[in-house]
């Protein structure tokens, strides 16, 4: 059954990890959900890639964080924090992306 980021995570959220990083973080509804998208791999550097239009090497990492069902990923901030251009001084606004996704459970 296919189902929506929505229908899977109860928190979705982006933040800066510094001036250079953003820290997108996905918490799961629950413990079952979380093991079976992460044991079927559902979430790699490409599939974030591909959600943000980036290269797949600009996914720095992604770490799968047991105690709060959560993962999180790690990429470079487009335009450095506070920069001119730089929209989102907090990082808060990017996540958006992410709610494209969907999972086979």
């Amino acid at each position: 059954m296919t189902k929506g980021m929505l229908d899977v995570a109860r928190v979705v959220r982006s933040k800066n990890s510094g001036p250079y990083e953003l820290v997108l973080d996905i918490m799961f509804k629950d413990k079952a959900t979380f093991e079976a998208i992460r044991a079927a791999g559902q979430i790699t550097e490409a599939r974030i890639a591909d959600a943000y239009g980036v290269p797949r090497e600009e996914v720095r990492r992604i770490i799968w964080f047991e105690p709060s069902n959560a993962v999180k990923v790690v990429m470079p901030r487009r335009i450095v924090s506070g920069a001119p251009g730089d929209q989102d001084v907090y990082g808060a606004q990017q996540h958006a992306p992410l709610l494209s996704l969907t999972f086979e459970l």
